[in-house]
């Protein structure tokens, strides 16, 4: 079968195969999937295709076995779901994170990302150099500043003093230009 055949037949045995798998699967989207999986597995036997004598059997078989087959996926899915629910509460993040996390929004990005690639992901800082494409001593100043940084930030705001969590990014003290633009 030529590409041009193929693509004849294609034309007009898809929407049928559709319309079959649609009455054997009970969803048209999932007969569109598994019709066009089928073909996708004939496309790279169309040469041979029509020595079978029926490709649009051929195609409908194919097509339900993909069907059957995904059935059976979602079942034993289902019944692992079943077997093992989720937990029914997910408790949320405890005060504590989320004073942390309101805190590191105030520094400069480089600084947060020092922070967090080193403390929380663990890091070194060649790592965290490689990572970000930093030279390992301005990471180490990012690391530096960021920590002094934050720790105001952190007292400030378990004191209840103006410099909560919630001020801007802007530039710290004794932090270069460039270390907000890495």
């Amino acid at each position: 079968m030529t590409e041009d055949e193929f693509d004849a037949f294609y034309a007009t045995a898809f929407p049928r195969l559709t319309g079959q798998l649609y009455a054997f699967t009970g969803d048209h989207g999932e007969a569109q999937d598994v019709v066009q999986e089928a073909f996708v597995r004939a496309w790279d036997q169309r040469r041979e295709f029509l020595l079978d004598g029926a490709p649009e059997a051929w195609i409908r078989t194919v097509a339900m076995r993909l069907a059957v087959s995904r059935w059976r996926r979602a079942r034993r899915w289902l019944e692992l779901v079943r077997r093992n629910p989720p937990p029914q509460h997910v408790p949320g993040p405890d005060p504590e994170r989320a004073t942390l996390v309101a805190a590191l929004r105030t520094l400069p990005e480089p600084q947060r990302m020092a922070l967090v690639l080193h403390h929380l992901c663990d890091l070194s800082v060649e790592q965290v150099a490689s990572e970000t494409g930093a030279p390992v001593g301005t990471v180490k100043a990012r690391l530096s500043r960021g920590r002094a940084a934050l720790a105001r930030e952190l007292t400030t705001d378990s004191t209840g003093g103006a410099g909560s969590a919630g001020s801007s990014g802007s530039v710290g003290e004794g932090e270069r230009e460039d270390d907000r633009v890495r």
